[in-house]
């Protein structure tokens, strides 16, 4: 009877208790330095705006530090009735209004540009250059030079006139430059099909290029309305008499020290939230509406 051959059996390998058993700690140290280092930084970008939030809502006695006195909205409502606090309902009316004209330039000629730019021409270089180039300069000097240049031509400076030319100054580059990074991601396919339809020039902006490149647009009119909104260098030599909101606030720290200034803060950051979330929802509802067309074709 022949032996049977034995067969050799490894054994498993041997883990250690340790190397399997979780980390107590979970997290290295350094995740507990950058995030203390994050709060910090949050605490300070938003700690002093929070303050400025709650110290406007005091009643008649309050002041311009804690701790706060009674609650109400005595300061809203003396911000916008007393002549003392300076002329903030006409000054935010005109903020209001350069910012929409000053938009509505900037997406135009941003989407012009972009169209303009999708293929090379003789000097393309030369007018990229000039277009980005002002934003180099200091707004303070560009400003100042705007306002020099009407005087010289005998053009006094205005709200709508040179501070609208300073403002596109700063806002058309950032418009420019949104639509480049959008139109690099358009398919020029979508464009030659709509031709091959038989749809005309018009046509095929109007119903192809436009609904796709909507959320940029609505980017680009966005970057234009804050900009122009809050812009005080440019407009500081170029807004003449009438002063836009930024300006009106800065006058107002030389002469009022009430929690007045505290409740234009509040108005005026309320007002860019509700401008951030309606082109945000704006967004939101053209993607949903092209994913609903594009369901049913």
């Amino acid at each position: 009877m022949s032996a049977t051959p034995h067969t050799a059996v490894m054994d498993p390998p041997r883990v250690s208790k340790k190397a399997i058993a979780p980390s107590r700690g979970g997290r290295p140290w350094t995740f507990y330095v950058l995030a203390a280092l994050f709060t910090f930084y949050v605490i300070a970008l938003y700690g002093p705006m929070i303050c400025i939030y709650i110290l406007s809502f005091q009643d008649v006695r309050g002041g311009l530090v804690f701790p706060m006195k009674g609650l109400s909205l005595h300061w809203f409502v003396d911000l916008f009735t007393q002549v003392r606090t300076g002329d903030v309902k006409g000054a935010f009316d005109r903020s209001i209004k350069l910012a929409i004209v000053v938009t509505a330039i900037t997406v135009v000629v941003s989407f012009m540009a972009a169209m303009a730019f999708r293929r090379r021409f003789p000097g393309d270089n030369i007018v990229f250059a000039l277009m980005i180039g002002s934003l180099v300069a200091p707004g303070l000097v560009l400003g100042i030079g705007v306002g020099l240049l009407f005087n010289a031509i005998g053009i006094d400076t205005s709200p709508f006139g040179s501070a609208l030319g300073a403002q596109l100054s700063w806002t058309l580059p950032f418009g420019v430059l949104v639509m480049f990074a959008v139109m690099s991601r358009f398919n020029p396919a979508w464009e030659e099909a709509a031709r091959d339809l038989g749809a005309t020039t018009w046509q095929t902006i109007r119903l192809v290029i436009i609904p796709v490149l909507a959320p940029g647009l609505v980017a680009v009119a966005l970057f234009g309305f804050t900009l122009s909104y809050d812009e005080f260098a440019r407009t500081l030599q170029t807004a003449g008499p009438q002063n836009t909101l930024p300006l009106e606030i800065w006058s107002m720290t030389l002469n009022v020290t009430s929690p007045s200034l505290y409740a234009l803060g509040t108005v005026t950051t309320i007002i860019s939230f509700v401008i951030i979330a309606a082109a945000l929802g704006t967004i939101v509802f053209m993607q949903r509406r092209r994913s609903a067309r594009a369901n049913e074709n």
